[in-house]
């Protein structure tokens, strides 16, 4: 279990937000994510897309694709919230096994970046758009399967909030590589 969604489970990450005001927010982090990461990977080569940090861990090339990735997988339990509320949303198929057995699954070391951003990019619109037509999305909840078999209720709001939070912390991760 990532270390994101630890927090989230226990109220430090993905707080509600409760105003319209803290929804633009939390909305205009969510879209601005996409151009962030872009402009944070823009300048790199590809050899620089593919280096392994010196303390070891994934190289940029990786991350962008677990961070679109991630936001894919959310993106159905939002979907879930949106329209069926009593619904469970599981992700113990990819709990199921640690994240580089993922990586290594999906290729993450030898695909390009930019079909990765355009999902990530995409998939966020996509999001933005239901939020925006679907009555009282923003506290829409789901039922969550956590990894040792909990279930706990995540409302929209919260998955939004981690996932932008997700993004903006690998990009910090990457900046400081520097």
């Amino acid at each position: 279990m990532n270390g994101l969604w630890r927090l989230l489970v226990i109220g430090q990450v993905g707080a509600e937000v409760n105003t319209a005001d803290d929804r633009k927010t939390a909305l205009a982090r969510y879209l601005e994510g996409p151009a962030l990461l872009e402009r944070t990977i823009s300048a790199l080569s590809a050899t620089d897309l593919d280096a392994v940090p010196s303390q070891g861990g994934w190289t940029v090339r990786q991350i962008v694709h677990h961070v679109a990735d991630g936001d894919d997988l959310w993106s159905s339990g939002i979907k879930a919230a949106l329209g069926n509320t009593p619904a469970e949303f599981t992700l113990q198929w990819y709990w199921c096994q640690p994240q580089d057995v993922w990586a290594e699954q999906w290729a993450y070391r030898d695909r390009a970046v930019d079909v990765s951003l355009a999902l990530l990019a995409a998939t966020r619109a996509h999001v933005a758009q239901l939020l925006d037509h679907v009555p009282d999305a923003w506290s829409r909840s789901v039922a969550v399967r956590k990894p040792d078999g909990e279930l706990v209720r995540l409302t929209v709001e919260a998955v939004v909030a981690m996932q932008a939070d997700h993004l903006e912390h690998h990009v910090r991760a990457l900046e400081s590589r520097r």
